[in-house]
């Protein structure tokens, strides 16, 4: 299935988002409605809820008075986190079995306004963040909820602000204009992204990289990055030995193919075809049929083997390449990258070597530049910067 992580900020306009997912297939999990399930009147939830901060946040019924704990933590935020403590936990466990109920091919949506808070974005396939203007929120705050000004600045204060969730987001839809704008919005979302991304998941298909003219550098590039190394370091844990940014993309300025490179470093070859493998499949990178090196350097060394996997995601292409730690291969897409980012001259020379090749065969798009020999002389070059500058990968 399809994991969806959804958020934003309060008032925002997230519910709206929600339900006409909801219209659209998706299984919907809302975080407040576990949240209240887990505090219930019976619950071991509200009875430590009660030990932490007295019977003072019960309604004459014996219910949790919502409005009366949230006056108290949303004003003190060790008292917050003492109630995230209690509650957080079985909200987790709760979600994670109607997430298990669901069909293999749902599309699941998560609700969770604390998302980016609690640091949950790279539990998903995608995070979709709706934003909208603090002002328009005030507004909405007051008319659909009756809160004071005073008060709803202290809710959306209490939360992430747009530029963390916005860094935290794969998707960002802007809830500034009407209901129906934002309703084409979420089915262009629906039909162009999560429909194919689950079945691409669920198939562990690989989204082929268009073959088209290179891109102009593209500054969000290493923060793109950052979400998918989180996602594999999610995945992976302890069996990633380390995750990098590597390839054009990987250095700042460079045109290139919009094709995120990622290179995780394994023990060994062995384990990158064993669960390893299953493991990057379901967080959304499958393995790449076929089998895959790359060419040594200098040329005439054998070849560097490696596993490729790439994304299940039509609009996020990657190319993930496992290769074992402290290898050539290993090492010299670590040089390179290095090298590029310190030498301006040389980055303008591959840039220039990479328009007249991709420009002779754009089927091959800039992965096609690799056997050129202009490579072999920049490993030289490389490996005398590595000596005269101590680098080490």
């Amino acid at each position: 299935m399809l994991r969806v992580g959804l958020t934003g900020g309060i008032g925002s306009g997230k519910s709206a988002v929600a339900a006409r997912l909801v219209e659209r297939g998706a299984v919907l999990i809302d975080a407040d409605r576990v949240a209240r399930e887990v505090v219930a009147p019976g619950t071991d939830g509200l009875a430590e809820v009660v030990a932490a901060f007295s019977d003072a946040v019960l309604d004459a019924d014996g219910a949790l008075d919502r409005a009366a704990l949230g006056a108290v933590v949303f004003a003190d935020e060790s008292a917050r986190r003492r109630l995230e403590a209690i509650t957080h936990p079985r909200v987790r466990a709760r979600t994670a079995e109607l997430t298990a109920a669901a069909a293999p091919d749902a599309i699941v949506v998560n609700d969770v306004p604390l998302l980016v808070e609690v640091g949950l974005a790279p539990t998903y396939h995608l995070v979709l963040v709706v934003q909208t203007a603090v002002s328009t929120r005030l507004e909405r705050l007051a008319r659909d909820r009756g809160m004071s000004r005073a008060e709803a600045e202290r809710r959306i204060a209490a939360q992430a602000d747009d530029a963390r969730r916005r860094a935290a987001a794969d998707v960002v839809l802007t809830n500034d204009g009407s209901l129906a704008a934002l309703h084409d919005a979420v089915d262009l979302l629906w039909r162009q992204r999560l429909v194919p991304y689950e079945d691409n998941v669920r198939q562990r298909r690989v989204v082929p990289a268009d073959q088209v003219d290179l891109a102009g550098a593209d500054a969000s590039w290493p923060e793109q990055y950052a979400r998918l190394a989180a996602r594999i370091r999610h995945a992976l844990g302890s069996d990633a030995l380390r995750i990098d940014h590597i390839g054009s993309t990987a250095v700042p300025g460079l045109a290139a193919q919009n094709v995120i490179d990622v290179q995780v470093a394994v023990s060994s070859l062995a384990d990158a075809d064993g669960p390893l493998a299953d493991r990057l499949a379901n967080a959304g990178f499958p393995r790449v049929p076929g089998q895959w090196w790359d060419d040594p350097r200098p040329a005439g060394r054998g070849r560097w083997e490696k596993r490729l996997h790439g994304s299940a995601d039509p609009a996020r292409p990657v190319r993930l390449h496992v290769r074992v730690a402290d290898s050539p291969g290993w090492r010299y897409a670590l040089l390179m990258r290095d090298h590029l980012r310190a030498d301006p001259d040389q980055r303008a020379a591959y840039l220039l070597l990479k328009r007249d090749l991709v420009d002779a065969a754009p089927e091959a798009g800039d992965s096609g530049t690799a056997r050129d020999p202009w490579f072999d002389e920049e490993y030289l070059r490389a490996e005398q910067w590595a000596e005269q500058t101590d680098w080490h990968p």
